[in-house]
């Protein structure tokens, strides 16, 4: 009796302690091994089954071309694309280059700038007649032109 006034003195004065869990929470389950013999056991063949398994892989088969076949498609495009975007560059490239060319060319060209440079090395003006002029006239472009045998002199420096 003493042990219950306790119990209810303690509860009475609102205490309340928590209840501990169980270290058993329940019973252990054993696994037994049970060998199974299957070796004569015959696996009859469904042909309704087979035919079954037949179309679905013909079926996945198309579907595989078809998807693969798009993909090419489109990793050809995308190559496509990087390729005429580099062709793109070079010929830019090159089109830059030939008009740097075409700008030297030009300056090359420039008459005081050769006439400069020929008497920088000793050149000097041709005098009258030394001239000749290789392409006929346009008067006489229309007209056959006749060979002829022009008289040329060669000077030779000991």
């Amino acid at each position: 009796m003493a042990a219950a006034a306790i119990a209810v003195q303690g509860s009475v004065q609102g205490v309340v302690r928590p209840r501990r869990k169980p270290c058993w929470t329940g019973t252990p389950e054993i696994y037994f091994a049970k060998p199974i013999d299957n070796s004569r056991l015959v696996k009859v063949e469904d042909p309704r089954r087979g035919r079954e398994m037949r179309q679905f892989g013909v079926a996945l088969g198309c579907l595989f071309l078809l998807v693969m076949t798009f993909t090419w498609q489109h990793f050809k495009a995308i190559e496509y694309g990087y390729k005429v975007e580099s062709l793109r560059v070079t010929r830019d490239g090159m089109l830059e280059m030939n008009r740097t060319l075409q700008l030297e060319a030009a300056s090359l060209r420039a008459p005081d700038r050769i006439d400069k440079w020929a008497r920088a090395h000793g050149m000097e003006p041709p005098q009258a007649g030394q001239i000749i002029r290789m392409e006929p006239s346009s008067s006489e472009s229309s007209m056959p032109v006749m060979a002829s045998v022009t008289p040329v002199s060669v000077v030779s420096i000991p």
